[in-house]
């Protein structure tokens, strides 16, 4: 049986369509349930946030924010061949249960549209790891 929580939680996906193991999550009384406090409301916020950031600072902010209140690990960096475009990153969420599938696709997707917007932000990532020679 499931222990009640005292903050509104993201609803379940419709069966078949995710893996995200919610239930599991919610029957382990030890779990991390930060990750459930992302419902489709919050998702909306997130991802338009996401898609407006405005500096290479801004996004380690933003990764550090996703995981201090939701644990979601979000990674953004180099991919392993040569990075011609923002589509040569690497950005992905580390996987966790209850993290839906959809998030896996729309996150990434949102800072993808945001990098096309501000290439400074990739300039200064690729910086950061000294692939740029800077």
């Amino acid at each position: 049986m499931f222990e009640p929580v005292s903050f509104p939680i993201r609803k379940e996906c419709p069966p078949g369509a995710c893996v995200c193991e919610r239930e599991r999550l919610l029957a382990d009384p030890q779990a991390d349930l930060r990750v459930l406090r992302l419902t489709r409301e919050e998702e909306k916020k997130l991802l338009l946030r996401l898609e407006n950031l405005g500096s290479y600072e801004d996004l380690r902010h933003m990764q550090e924010r996703i995981h201090a209140q939701l644990g979601i690990r979000l990674r953004v960096e180099p991919g392993p061949n040569e990075v011609r475009t923002v589509r040569g990153l690497d950005i992905a969420l580390d996987p966790m249960p209850g993290l839906c599938r959809k998030l896996h696709q729309s996150i990434p997707a949102a800072i993808r549209r945001a990098l096309e917007r501000n290439p400074d932000i990739v300039y200064t990532l690729l910086n950061s790891r000294d692939l740029l020679g800077g």
